[in-house]
């Protein structure tokens, strides 16, 4: 079984930035497409950020130009970087990766997530 587990989050003042980080482990063959997205309590999860296999990405529109994905598929790991940070960033991230696992067939994983709270 693949797990996702993210790290990176905690408390940041406006303006600040932080960096998240979301590593696979279990068996992992490749890493395809991963995402991460947001979820405020009683809101609907939202993506945040999408970077394809082949380094190409996308971003929603409250996080282009603040926000910026990467990855590092030697270390099975995608990262988000955030700045500028506002207070409407607070939220729960979450990881969303298609891996290739033991089975030799992509399967979506989700983390569970990493909380950020933007606040004086």
């Amino acid at each position: 079984q693949v797990q996702l587990v993210e790290s990176g989050g905690g408390l940041v003042q406006p303006g600040g930035s932080l960096r998240l980080s979301c590593t696979a482990s279990g068996t992992v063959l490749s890493m395809d497409n991963m995402a991460w997205y947001r979820q405020v309590p009683g809101e609907e999860r939202t993506r945040v950020a999408y970077i394809t296999s082949g380094g190409l990405v996308d971003y929603a529109d409250f996080a282009r130009g603040r926000f910026f994905i990467s990855r590092d598929n030697a270390k099975n790991t995608v990262y988000l970087q955030m700045s500028s940070l506002k207070f409407e960033d607070t939220a729960v991230y979450y990881c969303n990766a298609n891996i290739r696992d033991y089975t030799s067939r992509f399967s979506k994983y989700w983390g569970k997530g990493t909380p950020v709270t933007v606040s004086l």
